[in-house]
Order: C-alpha cells, then sequence, then structure tokens
C-alpha cells in the first residue's frame, strides 16, 4: 500500500469509527453538536449556544463548553478505531460565549504513543475569538469502536 492509499485508508477508518461513535452518543447529539470535519488524531465539532445553556451571568455556562471541547477530544483520539478514554482534562476559560454564537471546538493530536495521548482542543466563536483552552490525556482500552472485519477494510 502507498502513501496515499495508507492516508486515504487513514481517513476511511477515521471518517467510520466517527460515524459509529456518533450513533451511540447521546449526550452529544441532545446537545445540538455537529461533527464538521474528522480526520486520523483530528476533530473539529461545532455547537449552537442555546438559551437553556446560559447561567446566572447571561453567558454559555463553562460547563457546556467543557462538554464540547471533551465531545472534540473524544472523537479524536477515537479516530484510529481503537476505544479511548479521558484519563485527565484541563481547561481555561478565556472569554464568554452568548446566545446565539456557534462554537467550534478543534481537536489537534499533540503526541500518542502506547497506550496514551494528548490532545489540544481550541474553542472559539465561529469566525471569532478564542473563548477556552483544553487539554486532554487519554488512555486506550481493550476494544474497537468498530467491531470485527468491517473495521479493518
Amino acid at each position: 500500500m502507498n502513501h496515499a492509499e495508507s492516508t486515504s485508508a487513514a481517513q476511511a477508518l477515521a471518517e467510520a469509527s466517527s460515524q459509529a461513535m456518533w450513533a451511540r452518543d447521546r449526550a452529544t447529539q441532545g446537545l445540538g453538536m455537529s461533527i464538521d470535519r474528522i480526520a486520523p488524531g483530528q476533530a473539529v465539532m461545532s455547537m449552537p449556544v442555546r438559551s437553556d445553556m446560559l447561567n446566572g451571568h447571561d453567558m454559555c455556562h463553562g460547563g457546556f463548553m467543557f462538554l464540547l471541547a471533551d465531545s472534540a477530544f473524544a472523537f479524536a483520539c477515537n479516530s484510529y478505531n481503537q476505544n479511548a478514554v479521558a484519563s485527565a482534562c484541563q481547561i481555561d476559560f478565556l472569554a464568554p460565549a452568548r446566545l446565539g454564537d456557534v462554537l467550534e471546538a478543534e481537536a489537534l493530536e499533540r503526541s500518542r504513543s502506547g497506550r496514551t495521548g494528548i490532545y489540544d482542543i481550541t474553542v472559539r466563536i465561529r469566525g471569532g475569538k478564542t473563548v477556552a483552552l483544553f487539554r486532554g490525556k487519554s488512555h486506550r482500552i481493550d476494544g474497537e469502536v468498530i467491531a470485527g472485519p468491517q473495521a479493518r477494510g
């Protein structure tokens, strides 16, 4: 298999893994999130800020921003069809998001070795400023996102 075929196969596996995860992820679906882009070790997800996501300061509650970043992290670290879960996460809130904003979380793999990985996720208001920075550490567990021969192409 040449490099182009290998890259194409890895992309197809990332897409199939994300579709399988999406079908089972009721929390992500329930919050109105969407997967905008997926690639091996990467994901971009978005979520509109709804009125039921506002806190007492009329800003998007930080927990919802964390959820979006965590979901992008999950889709990125499971894009290799190897089950992975979070072992640690941290978030820094930089600016508020408001009702009607569409938040985008871009997850990028920084390191993946053995059973662990490190991912940086930037949460932005679509077309605007960065509102949060999230770092997640993943731990690979047994199993596959898509079990069986269809996962291996």
